[in-house]
């Protein structure tokens, strides 16, 4: 049994726990209307934003890891699963209200994810070629470009457009990943440009994923991001990487994507806030204090 499958379990739990700590944090602070880097220096100065920050990057670590055997399309459908950990996690620590259609959504998620897991052959990456990493630099200032003209965004329709955007700056940095995890030497890693193109995206896909959350809904902003980076990952896997699916499962990888897909792309639309917060104009960026109570939100109207 190759290992990858017990990181991806790791990695699922361990981004689950990042949500719920990032979005407790980012509830305290005042929302940016501009693509500000300071955001994240700003919330650096809260304990639970740092400790989420360090689950996430034990998540990103598993998710390396896993990539070394596993499909990227495998990895990347399962990164959404961390969202119902979220979800369980903010109902019984957060007293979150989750609607009934998103419940539902979330349990056509787990669907989606097993179906992935049976149809999923381990297998080495191939190498990527010079063509793949210009790409990867190119995306970068047009991932950035995308989200400097979204930040101007409010409210619900901010979090899903924010959190698609950093979806395909996360999904670049997987794709740098996948091929990166293959390196056998410790000199080839650190002289190898994905390591740096990895690093670039998880920077960019980071600040957007947090200006996402600030605009109120942590499942959607989330689920945006999960849905938007999973294709892209999935379809550059395939194609260039040589990830492999058991012959005769074909059919089972295909349903448990579009399950996966239609299950975060539907959360996005029913998930409803879980914060609230006070908006701040561009140039006056004062975050409230750390120790001040995250505010929670009301019961919840269907729409």
């Amino acid at each position: 049994m190759s290992p990858g499958w017990f990181f991806l379990a790791a990695m699922i739990a361990a981004y689950g726990v990042a949500n719920l700590l990032q979005s407790k944090a980012i509830a305290r602070t005042t929302v940016h209307h501009t693509f500000d880097p300071g955001l994240l220096l700003r919330l650096a100065g809260h304990r639970t934003y740092l400790l989420g920050l360090g689950c996430q990057a034990l998540g990103f670590l598993f998710a390396f890891l896993a990539r070394r055997d596993l499909p990227l399309f495998l990895v990347q459908a399962s990164v959404a699963a961390g969202l119902g950990v979220t979800a369980l996690l903010g109902v019984l620590v957060l007293k979150w209200r989750l609607p009934r259609a998103e419940i539902v959504l979330l349990g056509l998620l787990l669907g989606g994810i097993t179906a992935l897991v049976l149809s999923a052959k381990p297998a080495h990456s191939r190498p990527m070629g010079t063509a793949g990493v210009v790409a990867l630099a190119v995306a970068i200032a047009v991932i950035a470009g995308l989200g400097f003209f979204a930040v101007r965004l409010h409210g619900a329709m901010g979090s899903v457009v924010l959190g698609s955007i950093a979806g395909l700056a996360f999904s670049a940095a997987a794709i740098a990943a996948r091929p990166l995890a293959g390196e056998h030497s410790i000199g080839g890693f650190c002289t190898n440009p994905l390591l740096y193109l990895l690093i670039a995206h998880s920077i960019i896909g980071q600040l957007l994923l947090g200006l996402a959350m600030q605009r109120g809904s942590t499942t959607a902003a989330v689920a945006a991001m999960d849905a938007a980076g999973a294709v892209p990952a999935a379809i550059v896997g395939l194609l260039f990487l040589g990830d492999q699916i058991f012959p005769g499962r074909e059919w089972l990888a295909g349903v448990g994507f579009v399950a996966t897909l239609a299950s975060v792309i539907g959360l996005t639309r029913y998930a409803e806030p879980q914060h609230h917060h006070a908006t701040v104009p561009a140039g006056k960026h004062e975050a409230r204090r750390a120790d001040s109570p995250a505010p929670l939100s009301p019961a919840r109207t269907s729409r």
